[in-house]
């Protein structure tokens, strides 16, 4: 099979290896990781971990930051890396295999046939994520319980957290985003996202100057999700505008006050009144 376009690869200027630069930029985001991973109580000693590899930049970016704790941390932990060839046209089969044998890391390519699926029954033009997604997660999570895997571990970070709040704000009316760490609906998974502290920007950079075989996530033909694109060009002028914006409303995330938002199940507001001591 040919190859099929890849991302430019190349380090942008000022961020070559052994730079100064890119060491600060590999230490931050391990630094990251690592505080995530901490606060969140992502990884224990003797955790079994699967970390999905879709051949973007997160993934990427999530196994070699994961590869580097694993030789540092405190606490023993084993990893495989789990991707799920779905059958699109064009899938370059030998880019993982080949990518992940010469890291001399335990990995396992499922074949599953989930494109027909889908085509079958998504109308030509309209976009495919929203059941591809859920059969692949269905997929994997069913894999790790069968192979007796602790934590499954995805490659969100932080721009993604926050996009995903504005969603659910905008399109569902509720306050929610993507956890850092979640117990799967059928409680069988626990599911953790160790870069929930790294900005995008950040791992783009780092994909680009640790060069890894990116493999775009457009080969179905599916049209990007156009309400996500919408909410990530408005972050991004939020942040041009206003440097750290969106750093800010990720760390507001973490310090909610029940009491100062309008949400009776989380806070007795009905049942509120001045204290009768009080003169």
């Amino acid at each position: 099979m040919s190859d099929i376009p890849v991302l430019d690869t190349r380090a942008p200027t000022g961020l070559t290896p052994g730079s100064n630069a890119a060491e600060k930029l590999t230490k931050r985001l391990r630094r990251q990781a690592g505080q995530a991973i901490v606060d969140y109580g992502m990884i224990r000693d003797g955790e079994r971990i699967m970390v999905c590899l879709s051949g973007g930049k997160d993934s990427y970016t999530l196994l070699d930051t994961l590869l580097h704790l694993q030789q540092v941390a405190p606490v023993s932990f084993t990893l495989r890396a789990v991707n799920l060839d779905q059958k699109q046209p064009g899938f370059p089969e030998h880019v993982l295999p080949n990518y992940l044998a010469g890291l001399g890391v335990d990995y396992e390519i499922i074949e599953r046939d989930t494109y027909s699926v889908v085509t079958e029954k998504i109308a030509p033009g309209a976009t495919m994520c929203g059941l591809c997604s859920r059969l692949r997660r269905g997929i994997l999570y069913r894999y790790a319980r069968e192979n007796g895997f602790t934590r499954i571990a995805l490659g969100h970070h932080r721009d993604d957290i926050v996009e995903t709040m504005f969603l659910n704000m905008f399109h569902g009316a509720r306050l929610a985003a993507m956890p850092p760490k979640l117990k799967s609906d059928d409680g069988g998974n626990v599911v953790i996202r160790p870069l929930a502290y790294c900005a995008e920007a950040e791992i783009e950079k780092y994909s680009r100057l640790k060069q890894f075989p990116i493999i775009p996530c457009n080969l179905c033909g599916s049209q990007e999700n156009l309400a996500r694109q919408n909410v990530k060009a408005m972050l991004a002028d939020w942040e041009r505008i206003d440097p750290g914006r969106c750093e800010r409303i990720f760390r507001s995330m973490t310090r909610i006050a029940p009491s100062q938002m309008a949400d009776g199940a989380l806070f007795d507001f009905a049942g509120l009144e001045a204290d009768a001591h009080i003169p």
